[in-house]
């Protein structure tokens, strides 16, 4: 019964003890919780339980000190963060001309009503499909009025397809932006298959509430700095 109250009192306790101090005050904060769960059961915990708790703090301490380090690397390496962490444009003139291009893809989960809906395109508002293509398309070119820190780049090619897949009644779509420029285009891609996502389900938004817009995510990239990358390798 000791056990089970320690279990479900203390140990959040000590999580947030020892998340917010050093290693030197480690020995303090467990001889404080020591008292302080003297005080409320009436008796101190057994020396195997304090002990399991000492060790498991000083490791979590540890893991969140590496982790701050690691924030404070990750910090300073954003190129959208200036000298002071504040919020910068990144100045690109220095960089090279280059031919980029960026796929992304996701998908909008009608569900098995909807989707015959759609598929025999008998929805209110139209063709769902040719709607959300367009759109697309128009999104990707009004990307840096809607990311703070885009830059207005010069887009040579916008490609937004979209597919009805019967396993699991969905909407995939893919978008393709390409720029001969100076800084990559995968903000647009993005923003093109979101901004067809979210026109699909403006479109059939009267024929269900459950409709889901997910896994957007970058599938291959060429061009800039950093060269090729593709989700697959």
């Amino acid at each position: 019964m000791f056990l089970r109250r320690v279990g479900s009192a203390t140990l959040p306790l000590s999580r947030r003890l020892f998340c917010s101090i050093g290693s030197h005050d480690i020995s303090k904060a467990i001889s404080e919780l020591n008292q302080e769960m003297e005080s409320v059961f009436g008796e101190p915990p057994p020396s195997s339980l304090s002990s399991s708790i000492d060790n498991q703090s000083m490791a979590q301490d540890v893991k969140f000190s590496t982790e701050e380090m690691d924030g404070k690397e990750s910090f300073a390496a954003l190129t959208h963060i200036g000298s002071k962490g504040e919020a910068q444009m990144v100045d690109v003139s220095h960089k090279d001309i280059s031919k980029r291009v960026a796929i992304a893809r996701g998908k909008v989960i009608l569900g098995r009503e909807v989707f015959d809906l759609v598929s025999a395109n008998q929805m209110g508002k139209g063709d769902v499909l040719s709607v959300a293509k367009l759109a697309g398309i128009c999104g990707a070119k009004q990307t840096s009025n809607l990311i703070p820190l885009c830059h207005n780049i010069n887009l040579t090619h916008v490609r937004v397809d979209l597919a009805l897949n019967p396993h699991d009644f969905s909407v995939e779509i893919e978008g393709e932006a390409a720029s001969d420029g100076k800084t990559g285009v995968e903000m647009e891609a993005f923003t093109a298959v979101t901004v067809a996502g979210l026109t699909v389900y403006d479109m059939c938004k009267a024929a269900s509430k459950y409709i889901q817009i997910t896994d957007i995510r970058l599938e291959h990239k060429t061009g800039g700095k950093s060269g090729d990358w593709s989700r697959d390798k």
